[in-house]
């Protein structure tokens, strides 16, 4: 049973289903299930239409259309081991904005609000309340507690150049991937994860840690966006993903947190086994690049979207 979060025009179900028509046993193919969770409508459409060029792969692919870091519709916790898939969807997840004034200070969340009833809008720093928020700040480690004498000489030093050279700080939270993991983690408790996303983006021109590229498109031309809030209405909105980052969440999600590490003297097991790959690694390992490779030595398999990465992260035997 494979799952895919965000199936685009369903070239990756196509191809899955092609393969294993081609390639696994016939007890296989006829026996698995691809269920592609898809928020748009117009998406799910299309993917029909791409899988239902083969006409045996309509009995074992279905579109829910519906989104999928709502746990309502998942339903039922499935304990049964499946895979999922997400290709380029962590880059279009939701993030939030929290600001600091300097280098010490409290980091607060930004929200939007208009100027005087008008279009024009503006930043609004309020302290802490968004639980999401919140936890994704614990995770990242952006408010730790119980700090090291070495850490409390650091903070006293930048507490000084603060007041002399007072730095602003803004950084993006995954609060999208990080509700997206929880919905994942307590509804398929046993999945294997694969996904695939940008690690950086060229250009970006935003200020903050994990800042995004916005983007337009005016008459054939992409104009890149110096301020998100400049960016209203038809806008591409892309970030980075911080695999590292992503690999806590992951193991936050599956119910392994900082706390575990000073309960006692012996190294708490990880309920997942987790590996970050560079793209170019990912296909040197499972795909077949010397079928890609051209006469003049370039390889697109291997030598295109050196910004990408992959993140495996499949479940262990360990039984708390």
């Amino acid at each position: 049973q494979i799952y895919e979060i965000g199936g685009g025009s369903g070239t990756c179900a196509k191809c899955v289903l092609d393969y294993m028509m081609l390639n696994a046993p016939p007890k296989v193919y006829n026996n698995m299930k691809y269920i592609s969770v898809e928020i748009s409508s117009s998406l799910a459409e299309k993917q029909l239409e791409t899988v239902g060029e083969v006409q045996s792969h309509l009995s074992k692919f279905t579109v829910e259309h519906r989104d999928a870091t709502d746990i309502a519709g998942w339903g039922c916790k499935d304990p049964q081991p499946c895979w999922v898939l997400m290709l380029e969807v962590l880059d279009n997840l939701p993030h939030d904005l929290v600001y600091s004034p300097d280098q010490v200070s409290p980091w607060m969340e930004v929200w939007i609000e208009k100027v005087n009833g008008s279009s024009q809008v503006c930043e609004v720093y309020k302290p802490l309340q968004d639980p999401l928020v919140s936890r994704c700040s614990e995770i990242v480690g952006m408010n730790e507690e119980n700090p090291s004498l070495r850490e409390k000489l650091s903070f006293a030093a930048k507490g000084l150049v603060s007041k002399v050279f007072p730095k602003p700080r803004r950084a993006w939270l995954p609060t999208g991937c990080l509700k997206l993991l929880d919905t994942l983690h307590q509804t398929l408790p046993s999945m294997s994860l694969i996904a695939s996303d940008f690690s950086y983006l060229p250009d970006v021109s935003i200020p903050g840690d994990r800042a995004p590229l916005v983007s337009s498109k005016k008459d054939g031309k992409t104009l890149d966006h110096p301020n998100y809030l400049d960016a209203q209405g038809d806008a591409d909105i892309f970030f980075p993903t911080d695999f590292l980052l992503l690999e806590q969440i992951d193991h936050h999600c599956s119910g392994f947190s900082k706390d575990q590490m000073k309960r006692g003297a012996f190294k708490p097991v990880k309920s997942r086994r987790t590996i970050i790959l560079d793209s170019a690694a990912f296909m040197e390992e499972f795909g077949m690049p010397l079928k890609t490779r051209t006469k003049d030595g370039y390889n697109p398999l291997l030598d295109d979207f050196r910004n990408t990465k992959f993140y495996l992260s499949v479940p262990t035997h360990n039984k708390k």
